[in-house]
């Protein structure tokens, strides 16, 4: 079950996301879930404003990164200048080795941005590591048919490889609310109880071409 705020840490929450927290920090300092933190958020804040917020503190999360590699970056060709063998007096073979022996020399990465296809699952969760509510929320067509989306329409998600963004999922809520909110006239909102089901129909969401479920906050494959 997921962990209730008070009205205060919700309040805290709210300012510390302006501040540019991201949903794992804010999850790690009040003890719960990253869908617990973003439900709060989306409630308060409202969907636009939030996905918004989002995009911004991972963008400046990302800048922030890179200026930290470059600065270890900068710091090891110091420390390389400064080991550099022809400031030293030449020693013998048995003591040039016991030297290279005790030295520790941090290696920075050779490419902060590398765009490997394995990246792709650091960002979703195996279903199988799920446990969601009793009951969920699906938005369906008036023939009942799943409202399908491809990842690309989702801008929280824009900072995946473009393969992966071509993938195509469908979205469930935990709040009945939030899912009339994303609701229009062509669509209505249907109830899960038994969320086991998502488990039991994997197969036939994969053969359908359907390989991602988005929620509040997590990408989960199938």
């Amino acid at each position: 079950m997921a962990k209730r705020l008070s009205d205060s840490q919700k309040e805290e929450i709210i300012k510390r996301f302006f501040r540019g927290q991201t949903l794992d920090e804010l999850s790690e300092q009040f003890n719960c879930t990253k869908l617990t933190i973003s439900r709060n958020l989306k409630k308060k804040l409202g969907q636009e404003e939030y996905k918004l917020l989002v995009n911004k503190t991972f963008a400046e999360k990302k800048l922030r990164d890179k200026k930290e590699i470059n600065s270890i970056r900068d710091k090891n060709k110091v420390n390389k200048n400064c080991f550099d063998s022809t400031t030293y007096p030449k020693k013998s073979i048995n003591e040039d080795s016991f030297l290279l022996a005790q030295q520790f020399v941090e290696i920075a990465p050779l490419n902060h941005e590398i765009d490997d296809a394995k990246q792709k699952d650091l960002s979703s969760i195996p279903l199988s590591e799920i446990d969601f509510p009793k009951i969920v929320y699906m938005i369906v067509d008036n023939k009942i048919e799943l409202e399908t989306k491809q990842l690309k329409d989702y801008p929280e998600w824009q900072f995946l490889p473009q393969k992966e963004l071509e993938r195509k999922a469908i979205e469930i809520f935990f709040d009945l609310n939030v899912a009339k909110r994303f609701c229009n006239k062509e669509h209505k909102v249907i109830k899960v109880p038994n969320t086991n089901v998502f488990k039991i129909v994997a197969p036939i969401l994969i053969s359908r071409g359907i390989s991602r479920i988005v929620t509040d906050g997590n990408l989960i494959s199938l």
